[in-house]
């Protein structure tokens, strides 16, 4: 008899410490703090700019105005942070009118790329590259001149 009553006591401390257990791992308790979601990370053009050409990676002789002596005029931009992998376009213009894309990749956690337009006589005057996020949102457009 006395093993009987030890035997129920240890199964109502089970079943209560159960009912106890399954009580706080109930989502609708009240008082319970819900869990924040995480902040979401949005790809985040970091630098953007015209040059020359690239030496160690980096814009070499950044400009606004260049010379149809240079042959080629070369946009840079730098992504920190890049959540995903993705794509972006530079989409060249001269004279407001569409002269080339060019879709170039993005990898995590950062990315730089660049894409280079060769000049011709005929491509003088005014000129822009729009650096184009894959949702077709415009980064940041840079505006640049070919001259003599």
């Amino acid at each position: 008899m006395h093993t009987e009553k030890i035997y129920l006591t240890a199964l109502c401390f089970l079943v209560f410490g159960a009912t106890i257990l399954m009580a706080d791992s109930d989502p609708d308790k009240k008082g319970q703090v819900p869990l924040e979601p995480a902040p979401e990370v949005k790809l985040t053009l970091k630098e953007a700019s015209t040059c020359e050409d690239l030496k160690n990676s980096k814009p070499w002789n950044q400009a606004v105005v260049f010379s149809l002596k240079n042959r080629k005029v070369t946009c840079y931009c730098s992504f920190d942070p890049v959540p995903e992998k993705t794509f972006i376009q530079h989409r060249w213009f001269h004279k407001d009118r569409l002269n080339a894309r060019r879709k170039l990749i993005l990898k995590p956690p950062r990315w730089s790329t660049f894409s280079t337009i060769q000049m011709r006589e005929n491509d003088k005057g005014p000129w822009r590259v729009e650096i184009m996020g894959p949702d077709g949102k415009v980064f940041q457009t840079l505006r640049f001149s070919i001259t003599d």
